[in-house]
């Protein structure tokens, strides 16, 4: 039996000490608490710990911590401490849970309610940029020779500086004549994001469904679904014509609304509660899906997105979304 650890929280001292039974909870643990605060990186020590809480004391008050009961088994370290938030709001707070997680390289995560791995469950994914690791129409209008000015009103965008449905339209106006073939090699490469299959994997295992929807187009996201395994796919649809495209698109856009519609519409279809809905993505056109489901996932997302989500990966792969999951 490998060793993992105990941890002991005593007068705002944390102390690791190797231990060789598998999960282990602390004493403190039938003590009342409000919040979890989660803890994730690469070889988390005692000082790092002891670091984030320091600079979250003002509005953190811990009580007991134990591992999640994924630690090190996709090689993250992951610690749960349970405490009381003072007097502040969790919104007000996500701000300094940004500076923690730059000033220590580590995701953190306060909540004060998490879905359960263990109970089926609807993730519901944004595409580019999540997913992927590329916005698929800055790539084609790369090959079409506008890369430059679609990536310009992409970026603002996502920054949510202008409206998603007038950003789509006139970038889309700007591929009119590229060949699908240009997008076939696009989708030949397409990189998927680190940790992506281990989160789909643990997710399947426990019957949850899976899900993309994107403001990105079907001839990338009905691969992926296709290719990842999920259970459905929703994207924009690029009219084409005489092998090129056209610079329309076929049909509604799928902008923020439609993306929050869809994770009420797949939760009822699919009978999942709605405490146990997760979305997931990086952009402004995302947030009123998180705020759709029971937790938002905020997944390397821009500024406005990190502070407005439930919980923000910025530093670990995909399936860090997992240690943000009860038991």
């Amino acid at each position: 039996m490998k060793d993992t650890f105990i941890i002991d929280i005593n007068n705002d001292d944390i102390h690791l000490a190797s231990s060789l039974s598998n999960f282990v909870s602390n004493e403190h643990n039938h003590l009342p608490y409000s919040h979890t605060l989660t803890v994730i990186g690469q070889a988390v020590t005692p000082y790092l710990l002891n670091g984030v809480l320091e600079k979250l004391k003002v509005v953190f008050t811990p009580l007991s911590a134990a591992f999640h009961h994924l630690h090190q088994q996709m090689g993250d370290d992951v610690v749960e401490v349970r405490g009381n938030l003072s007097d502040h709001e969790l919104e007000n707070i996500k701000p300094l849970l940004g500076d923690v997680s730059k000033a220590f390289n580590l995701d953190v995560g306060l909540q004060a309610s998490r879905p359960s791995l263990s109970e089926p469950g609807l993730l519901v994914m944004d595409m580019d940029s999540t997913v992927i690791a590329i916005e698929c129409i800055d790539e084609i209008a790369k090959l079409a020779g506008v890369g430059e000015q679609v990536a310009e009103v992409t970026a603002k965008a996502m920054r949510g500086e202008i409206a998603f449905n007038d950003s789509l339209t006139h970038r889309v106006a700007c591929l009119e004549g590229v060949p699908i073939k240009h997008l076939n090699q696009i989708r030949d490469s397409i990189p998927i994001m680190p940790g992506i299959q281990a989160l789909l994997s643990q997710l399947k295992k426990h019957d949850w469904k899976l899900a993309i929807a994107s403001g990105g187009f079907t001839f990338f996201a009905d691969h992926l679904k296709e290719r990842l395994g999920l259970d459905y796919a929703i994207s924009n649809t690029l009219a084409v014509h005489d092998e090129c495209l056209t610079g329309k698109v076929v049909g509604e856009i799928i902008n923020a609304d439609v993306k929050a519609r869809t994770v009420r519409e797949l939760a009822e279809k699919w009978q999942i509660p709605s405490n146990q809905t997760v979305a997931m993505g990086d952009g402004a056109n995302d947030l009123v899906m998180m705020a759709e489901s029971a937790l938002g996932v905020a997944c390397h997302g821009k500024p406005l997105v990190n502070e407005k989500a439930d919980v923000a990966i910025r530093v670990g792969s995909l399936n860090s979304l997992l240690y943000f999951l009860d038991k």
